[in-house]
């Protein structure tokens, strides 16, 4: 009888992880330890950058702002999905669906405007670092962030509420474990042909644009890095821009295949295994990456510790 009223309901229904794998509640647990190191991880990485002067540098204000936006990101999904799945219950409504799309999507694009930003950062540092106090004044920076933000959520108001506007037919099940604008395109009863070109278009402008300009910064980087003498000054520059590269590949990559290639050319289930990467692996591997490969958090991860721990 649920079944057949699914119809008439504004609700969607969010089918969860992987429906009908035998070992789900294994997963989703351990989806949700990984929560919990992000939220570990990420918070404990903002306030290093906080407390520490060391750390009062354009790199780690960036680096900062990346932290509060994989904070979001990742509890913008992975609250929900585990709550629905102990509860039983997998309807959300049409603007809690629109909600959590328009947060993601928000986050999703401040990221990739970040991200490339603080590539640019990095080029500066070490092809001009003369002059990398007068380009990265605090002022820039902040312009940086705001654009970062405000980019991501003006791109996602318009997204969301253009997608949300198309009818929806059948039993509205959502064949994923968060509202992600294909997988709620898959369920219009028109045809979305013309508005997947835009998706297109604006994921090269959010996407292809910012992967392409950050390798050439980290060609031009690598470049520089060759010609230095100092092989101290080589390692830092290596360890910080590789730190920086794997998030980029980990964070960029699976979003290219979801969102710029047609939806038929890929099966919900792989679309499940490319978002888990930039939704929930990306936002706990970030302030593992960044501290456990260097030095400067590390040293400030140590104060903190000597500080709280063993007060004198």
């Amino acid at each position: 009888m649920e079944r057949n009223n699914d119809t008439f309901t504004p609700d969607f229904i969010l089918l969860g992880l992987f429906p009908g794998f035998q070992h789900i509640s294994f997963l989703v647990y351990l989806i949700l330890v990984t929560y919990f190191i992000a939220l570990t991880g990420n918070s404990v990485l903002i306030f290093l950058i906080w407390v520490d002067l060391h750390l009062h540098t354009p790199m780690y204000f960036l680096l900062s702002q990346l932290s509060l936006i994989d904070l979001v990101y990742i509890s913008s999904s992975v609250p929900k999905m585990v709550i629905n799945h102990s509860l039983g219950q997998h309807r959300i409504s049409r603007v809690g669906c629109g909600v959590q799309m328009f947060f993601c999507l928000t986050l999703g694009g401040a990221e990739c405007l970040l991200l490339t930003l603080m590539s640019y950062d990095r080029f500066v540092a070490v092809c001009n670092p003369l002059r990398y106090p007068i380009i990265m004044n605090p002022k820039v920076c902040l312009i940086m962030v705001v654009v970062s933000w405000a980019g991501g959520a003006l791109n996602s108001l318009i997204q969301t509420i253009y997608t949300m506007h198309f009818p929806f037919c059948g039993p509205k099940e959502i064949k994923h474990f968060f509202c992600e604008m294909p997988a709620i395109l898959k369920l219009s009863c028109e045809n979305t042909s013309d508005y997947e070109m835009v998706v297109l278009m604006v994921s090269i402008a959010f996407i292809l644009i910012p992967f392409s300009l950050i390798l050439v910064s980290y060609i031009r980087i690598f470049i520089t890095v060759l010609s230095m003498n100092s092989p101290e000054g080589r390692n830092k520059a290596v360890a910080t821009c590789s730190s920086h590269l794997t998030v980029v590949s980990l964070y960029l990559g699976p979003g290219i295949v979801v969102y710029m290639t047609p939806g038929s050319s890929h099966t919900p289930e792989l679309d499940q295994s490319l978002s888990i990467f930039y939704t929930i692996l990306t936002p706990m591997l970030n302030p593992l990456i960044y501290s456990l490969r260097n030095k400067e958090v590390l040293e400030a991860l140590k104060k903190a510790l000597r500080r709280n721990l063993l007060p004198m």
